[in-house]
């Protein structure tokens, strides 16, 4: 089983000044306890879930690029990229860029994207869901042509690109965020490498959701890594966490992305590492 870490928080002692450094001893730290990867959220206004709307909140792309400079082992990616905040075009080109600088090590981690009020906010396009879908979708077909060898005009109903020319070229992976069983299982088995199912799914139901989308399309289930979003609480123990993702990789999880009380912290890093090294003795042999 592999192992990550997010960093959905930026709020420590010092205020914004202390950011740089925080974030820094967050990417070493993953970096150094040899996790697998390293996530940020692409949100602008901090969510609900983790503190008030006024917290500090980074850009997923920037935040992203600032660690690739930081770290040498570690894959990197958004948790996950709102579809419709960027044109496609510019998103795969930023992916491109992050992945080249980094040595190979970006992900897209993409989804339609659902927090209403930091796009109004902020003056970004949000249109009703169904249409989010459709320009995810296309976003979806945009980047695989940008990472292939052709550089021919996309037409869509949303996007119109002249030349898909993408150098220097490369291939991340993408990972689709999101338990949807119609459209977002439907596009992970169409286009993805990975999923990604936030805690207290059904997992096995939805991995089995995920395996029907597969048959339909003549595509191996197998190739999907299955990943999974997981809190810490405060007070876990590194045992408990290991036992937590044990039961995850017997229901088919392949990786697992923990969200911690403070991920800059040395106590919580050295949880995390330890997480890491304890997984595989307790995981099922062959995860």
């Amino acid at each position: 089983m592999k192992l990550g870490l997010t960093c959905p928080r930026y709020t420590w002692p010092g205020g914004d000044a202390a950011i740089a450094e925080r974030f820094a001893a967050v990417a070493r730290g993953a970096d150094e306890a040899g996790l697998h990867s390293l996530w940020v959220m692409d949100h602008l206004f901090q969510i609900p879930n983790f503190g008030s709307v006024t917290d500090p909140m980074l850009e997923a792309y920037g935040a992203l690029s600032y660690a690739a400079a930081l770290t040498s082992r570690v894959t990197l990616g958004a948790l996950v990229t709102c579809a419709v905040h960027r044109e496609p075009g510019m998103l795969v080109k930023q992916v491109s860029t992050l992945d080249a600088l980094s040595g190979g090590r970006a992900v897209l981690g993409i989804g339609a994207g659902w927090y209403e009020e930091e796009s109004r906010g902020l003056g970004l396009r949000f249109p009703p869901l169904a249409e989010r879908f459709e320009r995810l979708e296309e976003t979806l077909r945009i980047a695989r042509q940008m990472w292939s060898d052709e550089d021919k005009p996309y037409e869509g109903r949303h996007y119109r690109l002249g030349r898909t020319l993408n150098a220097p070229q490369g291939r991340p992976p993408i990972l689709i965020g999101g338990s949807g069983e119609t459209k977002t299982l439907r596009l992970v088995a169409e286009y993805a490498d990975a999923c990604n199912l936030l805690h207290g799914a059904d997992v096995r139901h939805k991995l089995g959701v995920l395996r029907a989308h597969c048959e339909r399309l003549g595509r191996p289930y197998e190739e999907i890594e299955k990943t999974l979003h997981m809190r810490i609480p405060a007070g876990e123990s590194v045992s408990e966490s290991a036992e937590r993702c044990a039961g995850l990789a017997g229901l088919g999880i392949d990786h697992v992305i923990v969200a911690v009380p403070d991920a800059a912290d040395d106590r919580w890093l050295a949880h995390v590492a330890d997480l890491a090294d304890r997984v595989s003795a307790v995981v099922p042999a062959g995860r």
